[in-house]
């Protein structure tokens, strides 16, 4: 049963792919297009996050990542590498749940 879905979304990447030989250039160059090329990875990032902090299969749960990701923010702000980033949510999600104040 997952054989097809990986067909059709094996051919689905083929042909998005394929549109961008297509495609003219005069359509890829537009301002406005160029626009929605730069923000919409940021906004599925920010959707993908927020689910992932937000959401334990139907529900809203707020947990230890919730406390990872204000953490991760704190270190954003204080310009922190991105390794170090990582690590503090994740530490900082660890001890909370080690702690038992986060489920």
């Amino acid at each position: 049963m997952i054989w097809p879905a990986v067909i059709v979304g094996s051919l689905g990447a083929y042909l998005l792919k394929l549109s961008g030989y297509v495609i003219p250039e005069r359509v890829l160059d537009n301002p406005r297009l160029q626009r929605l090329t730069t923000i919409l990875p940021i906004a599925l990032l920010a959707a993908l996050v927020g689910v992932q902090t937000f959401s334990t299969g139907d529900a809203v749960q707020v947990d230890a990542r919730v406390a990872g990701l204000a953490a991760a923010i704190v270190a954003l702000a204080l310009r922190a590498p991105f390794l170090v980033v990582i690590l503090v949510a994740a530490a900082t999600a660890a001890v909370l749940r080690g702690a038992g104040l986060a489920p």
